[in-house]
């Protein structure tokens, strides 16, 4: 072997061991048999809280569920007391992204804190609803896969698919149909297993990205604005992203294929209970598109709303906390603004959806100006559904076994069910009592090992937006 290739090779391997060294730096729980004795469970059905209970974890899976005054422990099964502790099973965030605003139009990857941090905040598995570093993506799902490091399972998309016109430069404008097609074929031969239609693709493109996508068993998400939800329902879309705050199908003489100016006032002017409000919900249910509620971005962006929790600003770089505190700033001293209108009507569009039999899940999007910083924003996610007016266990619902029917994974990951993978975040607290408690789960568990959450958020205070 010539030196350079001993180099090489000495170096994968140091990195190799460097990595593994960091994943299990970070485990509470790694033995072949655990009991999670007298806990609380949120099961993610939807069902009705269960309390006292033991939730027995072998060989990653839940072998058992029993009430814990019936439940015998053998003596080789390591103990933890949920007693006044409540268990739900791993969040499943569905538009989360691997890199965070750093500057105007500007994104950086956060390939090394994100992973860690979606983790610490309950997240066993993440969708990346659009990326700017596929194989970066594609990568870390690797290394993630590899047990080389830690984080989420991820389901990760393609490159954005978008018309031209929107001025950030990482991202591919699609020249035709054909360029969509050929967008498709190359990155489903790279990995990817999903894909996220943009702001200003045209019918052509979307209706090609969604017939390729389809034909591969793959599905399609978007954030739309130049094609209305109901246009990209008609065309066989299986997800729509952001609720409704980027439907566009209220704007009047709405151009085709055109992003229209006058979105954000048609949502500040719309009638929620009005018949074309309804005729749309009702379409988008008998079509069977999937909406993700994003309600985290879009605070950023709402006078009156709280900044981000203390640990997530910790976790910011100094200029990057700045920026995000400054905006802020700036937005709570705003005269008539129209975003808590906007807000708060499309919370209420979120629970109409679901109330007509809509299949709603969550997401977060870090994006913006900074405020939504990953893990932190999962946990933010769920008071917000909360807030909104769904039942705690609605919620969780919501942001676990929802998204993994629409994964097609129910089968072994989104609910506390016995045969299931072992994907469950423990928190302190009664979480039906009080939703804030979310914010404190010392132990995710991931196909059945333990992370201490503290760990990872402390090795990550002041590298987001670096790294």
């Amino acid at each position: 072997m010539n030196q350079s290739k001993l180099f090489c090779t000495l170096g994968m391997l140091l990195y190799s061991i460097s990595l593994s060294a960091v994943a299990s730096g970070y485990i509470s729980y790694d033995q072949p048999k655990i009991a999670i004795t007298n806990v609380n469970i949120i099961d993610g059905t939807g069902n009705k809280i269960k309390e006292a209970q033991t939730v027995v974890i072998e060989a990653g899976k839940i072998k058992t569920i029993m009430a814990s005054a019936s439940t015998t422990i053998a003596e080789d099964v390591t103990i933890i007391d949920g007693k006044g502790k409540t268990l739900i099973p791993g969040l499943i965030m569905m538009h989360e992204h691997m890199f965070y605003p750093t500057g105007k139009a500007h994104y950086t990857e956060m390939l090394h804190s994100f992973p860690k941090l979606y983790l610490a905040g309950g997240a066993t598995t993440v969708r990346t609803a659009g990326t700017t570093s596929p194989y970066g993506d594609l990568n870390v799902r690797d290394a993630i896969n590899s047990g080389d490091t830690i984080g989420p399972a991820m389901d990760v998309t393609a490159p954005y698919l978008n018309g031209p016109g929107l001025p950030i430069l990482k991202l591919k404008a699609l020249r035709d149909a054909e360029n969509a097609k050929a967008m498709i074929d190359y990155w489903v031969s790279e990995g990817v297993t999903s894909y996220k239609a943009y702001i200003n693709i045209r019918t052509k493109e979307l209706e090609t990205v969604i017939e390729q996508a389809h034909l591969r068993d793959h599905k399609v998400t978007a954030h739309l604005c130049s094609i209305t939800y109901r246009e990209a329902a008609e065309m066989g879309i299986d997800n729509l992203e952001h609720g409704f705050f980027a439907a566009t199908d209220f704007v009047k003489d709405k151009q085709k294929d055109m992003c229209p100016e006058g979105a954000h006032q048609s949502l500040v002017d719309l009638d929620i209970d009005s018949p074309e409000v309804n005729d749309l919900i009702a379409y988008l249910v008998e079509k069977k598109v999937a909406i993700t509620s994003t309600l985290t971005i879009y605070e950023t962006f709402t006078k009156g709303r709280p900044q981000a929790y203390p640990l997530a600003l910790e976790a910011l770089i100094p200029q990057v906390r700045e920026q995000y505190q400054n905006r802020w700033l700036t937005i709570s001293q705003q005269e008539d603004a129209t975003w808590p209108v906007v807000f708060n009507k499309m919370m209420q569009l979120e629970k109409k959806f679901v109330a007509a039999g809509g299949l709603l899940m969550a997401g977060t999007d870090p994006t913006g100006y900074g405020g939504v910083v990953a893990g932190f924003s999962n946990q933010r996610m769920i008071e917000l559904l909360y807030e909104a007016g769904f039942s705690v266990e609605e919620v969780i619902k919501i942001a676990t076994l929802n998204a993994a029917n629409y994964l097609n994974k129910q089968q072994t990951i989104g609910s506390v069910e016995v045969g299931k993978n072992a994907d469950l975040v423990l928190i302190n607290g009664d979480l039906s009592v009080d939703i804030s408690r979310i914010q404190d789960m010392p132990v995710v568990f991931k196909n059945g090992i333990g992370y201490d959450t503290k760990k990872i958020v402390a090795d990550n205070k002041a590298i987001v937006g670096l790294h």
